[in-house]
């Protein structure tokens, strides 16, 4: 590698008048060096750790050198007592984490229900909650999203058997919240709108980030080979995840929410695979740049 040579007064102003025209980001300059997300805020879905109590789980997440989780109920109970909630922001912190979105938590009509949802949130201190809402909660999520400022980022399932799940495309889910509170939008999950395909959908994920513009809150970023129905590694083993198109979209929306890495594959020890979508991301980011 050659040296870094200081930039010049003049350059650093053609540099600062030419980065936004080119849609960078601010810390663009050897941004891999600093930060090798590129300014994403990157954390694994602890649903990927299921099989592991949430010690495991959060020590397994913090080797993987990543600051971010997004909690599953299997580790944390929305019932969870006050001190067991500290305790778990405690493990976390301690292991140099932060609890950023949880779930995937479902929501009814049933006001004081959605409500003690969003107190447990604010308890953990998140600032998304992914979600699955039946249709009659919105009325209730307004109210709840302004009160709290928290989000609602609603989560696509796919495909069960033929059956589609309800909230399956961002079409579908912008059409329900397109008039709601702002913070009520998606997280979308690039291996469930892959999975749509078994069903005959043809759901491109960067496509359909562009389709929820500023109402991306989320996103579960993994990859899925149909044919042996199972997530793999971005790209690889019959994967077709692309990656640096995701992220180009996620880019031109002016995304500033949270990507999850989620794998449920081999859920006996996911590690390897996580590791490898991790790298991936980080040279993906790293040829953008």
């Amino acid at each position: 590698m050659l040296p870094i040579q200081p930039l010049s007064r003049r350059d650093f102003l053609r540099f600062a008048t030419l980065a936004p025209a080119a849609g960078l980001l601010p810390n663009v300059l050897h941004a891999e060096e600093k930060d090798p997300y590129g300014g994403f805020l990157v954390g694994i879905q602890t649903y990927t750790y299921r099989n592991f109590k949430i010690e495991q789980a959060v020590k397994k997440i913090a080797d993987l050198g990543v600051k971010y989780v997004e909690l599953t109920q299997l580790h944390l109970s929305p019932d969870s007592t006050p001190d067991r909630i500290k305790a778990v922001k405690t493990l976390l912190k301690d292991n140099g984490l932060t609890a950023i979105a949880y779930g995937v938590a479902g929501f009814s009509k049933n006001d004081d229900a959605n409500a003690k949802m969003f107190d447990f949130a604010a308890a953990l201190g998140v600032k998304h909650l992914s979600a699955d809402p039946s249709p009659d909660a919105f009325d209730s999520l307004d109210k709840l999203v302004e009160k709290h400022k928290i989000s609602i980022a609603i989560h696509p399932h796919g495909p069960s058997g033929k059956a589609m799940h309800r909230w399956y495309s961002a079409e579908i889910i912008l059409k329900a919240v397109k008039d709601r509170n702002p913070l009520i939008g998606t997280c979308l999950d690039t291996g469930h709108l892959i999975r749509s395909a078994q069903n005959g959908f043809d759901l491109d994920p960067a496509q359909q980030i562009r389709v929820m513009g500023a109402r991306n809150f989320g996103l579960h970023l993994k990859d899925h080979d149909n044919k042996r129905k199972t997530d793999v590694v971005y790209g690889r083993d019959g994967g077709v995840l692309d990656v640096a198109g995701i992220l180009k979209a996620l880019r031109e929306v002016k995304f500033a929410g949270y990507i999850s890495i989620e794998y449920e594959a081999n859920p006996a020890e996911p590690t390897a695979d996580v590791k490898a979508c991790l790298e991936v991301f980080r040279e993906t980011v790293k040829k953008l740049s």
